[in-house]
């Protein structure tokens, strides 16, 4: 299966109120490792050393320190054109997170919008 794929069946089964999650990502071509770094540097996806998996992938839903789920699905579909086959696995999900946003002096129509769209 192409690893764009997995990865939008593992952002299918997720719950709609997750945050950020975790991949772990491994190529099948151990000789095209540099190949896919390049692609995956535009997700920052970090380097194991020495462990069985090669990359971990951090995935953001809507805010955070980690790459949004559209732009790690166009680097995972690059990465099945290049011809370059791998599996990847879901290793941790955060969910009911919100950012923590500084509302002093702001309009409580503000507030209360900033609620109403994050559910809190």
């Amino acid at each position: 299966m192409a690893l764009a794929e997995s990865f939008q069946e593992i952002l299918d089964s997720l719950p709609p109120d997750w945050t950020d999650l975790e991949l772990d990502l491994r190529i099948a071509d151990e000789s095209r490792y540099v190949d896919a770094a390049v692609i995956l540097s535009v997700i920052n996806a970090q380097p194991y050393s020495k462990a069985d998996w090669h990359w971990r992938v951090l995935v953001a839903q809507s805010f955070g320190h980690a790459a949004a789920a559209e732009t790690v699905r166009g680097a995972l579909t690059k990465l099945d054109a290049e011809g370059l086959e791998g599996e990847m696995r879901l290793r941790e999900v955060r969910e009911g997170r919100a950012e923590v946003v500084q509302m002093w002096g702001r309009p409580e129509s503000v507030r209360e919008e900033f609620r109403k769209r994050r559910s809190l």
